[in-house]
């Protein structure tokens, strides 16, 4: 599976997050306006030091930003655990994957993977009891068809109340359950630990299985391999930074990140990779 996000992707969100223009970064930089419009309409940069003087410029890791664009860096390809099922959808084309969670016979959503109908019939071929609908953020690719599974299954839905009116369809208030850091959600006799991580959106969550042999955080559109999601509104990009550095990434090494688009990754190789990780 390739990178969410291109160099091209990577600038752009960069720039626009720290509400700056072209003018402003051709300034910061030396280098002309028009051949950075280029870059971030999908050109490949000249050389490494086309590509360190917008890392510097933008805040961005110079040399995990020359992997990507470069080098072109992907991820060591990361299995599924036994315990967790990915579900992929579509957004005209747009791809987006959801998780089932299960064990002893219960099972949780992370995100509907807009594809509610497939998280429902995998349910019930495995036989599953669902428990929980854990959304890592409100935006419809991930949040849409929780309406169709309410009407099978009446469980909590977990969302961080900033983004509620993000939802096309909201739950009755009983059914909301604001994941709090730290919550803890059981099912089987696995656990999930709620991780508050605005900056994608104002109530982002990810959610961490703390499993001894593979531990794992769903990560929605907090942080893509390589890459983050767009801070939305921008003023969120510095909470989303601090998020990305100060929680996820703080996490131990080994653990496996599954994001809401692209490649799963881990915090090991995000540490080395990301652009947007902490700087040394």
């Amino acid at each position: 599976m390739p990178l969410e996000d291109d160099f091209c992707d990577i600038v752009k969100k960069a720039r626009n997050g720290q509400g700056l223009s072209v003018g402003d970064v051709a300034r910061m930089t030396g280098l002309p306006g028009g051949d950075i419009t280029a870059l971030e309409r999908g050109d490949q940069p000249k050389d490494r030091a086309e590509v360190r003087a917008l890392a510097e410029a933008l805040g961005l890791r110079p040399a995990s930003l020359e992997q990507i664009a470069l080098d072109k860096w992907e991820p060591v390809v990361q299995q599924m655990p036994p315990w967790v099922e990915m579900v992929q959808g579509s957004v005209g084309g747009y791809g987006v994957q959801g998780y089932i969670l299960h064990d002893a016979g219960e099972a949780v959503f992370v995100d509907t993977a807009y594809n509610a109908p497939a998280m429902l019939d995998q349910l019930r071929r495995r036989g599953l009891r669902l428990l929980g609908i854990c959304l890592t953020h409100g935006h419809t690719d991930h949040a849409e068809g929780i309406d169709q599974i309410l009407e099978r299954y009446e469980v909590p839905v977990y969302l961080g109340p900033e983004d509620m009116e993000l939802l096309g369809w909201r739950p009755r208030r009983e059914l909301l359950v604001v994941p709090d850091n730290d919550l803890m959600i059981g099912f089987g006799r696995r656990m999930l630990r709620c991780m508050t991580t605005p900056g994608h959106t104002p109530g982002g969550i990810c959610y961490c299985a703390d499993d001894v042999q593979v531990p794992v955080c769903f990560v929605g559109d907090t942080l893509f391999a390589g890459s983050i999601g767009r801070s939305n509104p921008r003023d969120l990009y510095a909470t989303h930074l601090t998020s990305v550095r100060d929680r996820v990434l703080t996490l131990a090494p080994e653990y496996r990140l599954l994001p809401g688009h692209g490649p799963a990754t881990t915090v090991e190789e995000e540490l080395e990779h990301n652009p947007f990780g902490t700087r040394h």
